[in-house]
């Protein structure tokens, strides 16, 4: 999957308009969009095992081969009202940088739909209000098929420092 993607921003540089997949899911009736280089797989959704004293977004971990995976419920930590699980309920297993380490973090998702290839020209900037969540997790809105897609900022959803400090109040 990686050589494919560089095929793609190949050819789009060659053009002067790189291309991006990203995976795209529900997550509380919204779909929203993660570079798929983030992505490191999706698991359907099981047991999580929770955690006591950390915040409530934090669903839990996960044993995910042998490791242990903390979780995040996406739609809490959008401070909106967790989502019933359902059969298609995944945990998207995404790879996030902390103090110069890669670290595994899964998020919760009622859905996963598909791929989609997005031109850096057809991104605009996040917008500055308006949305459902907080500005600071949305790294740009994708136009895809005269339709807004909104998509994420992962490093600040899913901050470890942030994450951290919450549950240590």
């Amino acid at each position: 999957m990686q050589q494919q993607m560089s095929q793609h921003v190949s050819a789009g540089d060659a053009r002067g308009d790189s291309v991006t997949q990203f995976l795209t899911f529900v997550s509380n009736g919204e779909v929203y969009g993660v570079s798929i280089l983030n992505i490191r797989e999706i698991v359907s959704y099981g047991n999580i095992t929770r955690v006591p004293m950390m915040p409530d977004f934090v669903a839990g971990v996960i044993n995910l081969r042998g490791s242990v995976v903390p979780v995040v419920d996406l739609a809490l930590r959008f401070a909106q009202e967790p989502a019933a699980r359902t059969k298609r309920s995944s945990v998207v297993i995404l790879d996030v940088m902390y103090e110069d380490e890669e670290m595994e973090i899964g998020i919760t998702v009622d859905v996963v739909n598909e791929v989609l290839d997005i031109r850096a020209s057809e991104v605009e900037p996040a917008p500055s209000f308006g949305t459902k969540i907080r500005t600071d997790f949305i790294s740009g809105m994708g136009k895809v098929d005269n339709q807004l897609l909104v998509l994420l900022n992962i490093e600040t959803i899913l901050s470890v420092e942030e994450l951290s400090a919450i549950s240590e109040r």
